[in-house]
């Protein structure tokens, strides 16, 4: 595994990388608005080794080893400047055969990725992504924020993210909450995707209907299929990995 941080574009994003497969595709895992590499555990490389394929994972700008964020307000388009930050990240490796997992913001990531450079993606794998601003979505923040106040997440956060957790926090919640971004809506861009997606959510979960399944996978040009786990919340792959690791894996080698 190889662990450093590189340079795109002026921003030093740490990664950790795995390049043992010849001729395979490599499997890029994008974390969720509170998540970092570390988050991930052991889910990449039990992955990997089961679908014989090359990982990256990386953290975002202001999160887990990547270099601070200069200012915790972001612009309504924040994760289609993600995108395009991705899409860089993947031309400097020379990455053209990626599959991407994404978690929450991650799989809203990897849509709009697959939209815009489909040169570069062969399969999205979203799990629990948006593609519009829900009531639930903002209860779910709001929910989250009030934690943030009354117990120990700060501390738990520190731990992956250090002295970046107050402003990444207070990015993800105030961009959610704000008065503008209650129209952000990514479903122009769904037509867009041509490659095979599997898109994967709890039936519980917290952060989103499944209306951010059914409206994605409707329109996008693509072969779409939904996996609908009951009784299960926001991160399937930490909940029931091994159901998450076995309907992947099938889904990754009945295309390469």
């Amino acid at each position: 595994m190889e662990r450093r941080t590189i340079d795109v574009k002026d921003k030093k994003l740490y990664i950790e990388y795995n390049n043992l497969f010849e001729n395979r595709p490599t499997i890029v895992f994008l974390h969720d608005s509170l998540g970092s590499v570390e988050l991930w555990r052991d889910f990449p490389a039990k992955l990997s080794e089961a679908v014989k394929c090359n990982t990256i994972a990386y953290d975002r700008l202001g999160y887990g080893k990547s270099n601070p964020m200069s200012t915790h307000e972001r612009p309504v388009n924040y994760m289609e400047l993600e995108a395009d930050l991705l899409n860089d990240l993947l031309a400097e490796l020379n990455i053209n055969n990626a599959i991407l997992f994404g978690h929450s913001d991650g799989g809203t990531i990897a849509l709009i990725t697959a939209a815009k450079y489909p040169k570069r993606v062969e399969v999205v794998i979203c799990e629990a992504g948006h593609i519009f601003v829900e009531d639930v979505t903002l209860k779910g923040v709001y929910d989250a924020w009030e934690a943030y106040k009354t117990t120990n997440l700060p501390q738990r956060l520190q731990k992956y993210h250090g002295d970046k957790v107050e402003m990444l926090f207070k990015a993800w919640t105030e961009t959610w909450t704000r008065d503008d971004y209650k129209n952000w809506n990514i479903e122009y861009l769904l037509k867009d995707i041509t490659c095979p997606l599997l898109f994967i959510q709890g039936e519980s979960d917290e952060y989103g209907t499944l209306d951010q399944v059914e409206k994605t996978v409707s329109q996008v040009s693509g072969s779409a299929e939904k996996y609908i786990i009951p009784q299960i919340g926001h991160t399937p792959h930490k909940e029931v990995p091994e159901l998450v690791l076995e309907k992947v894996t099938d889904f990754i080698n009945t295309r390469f």
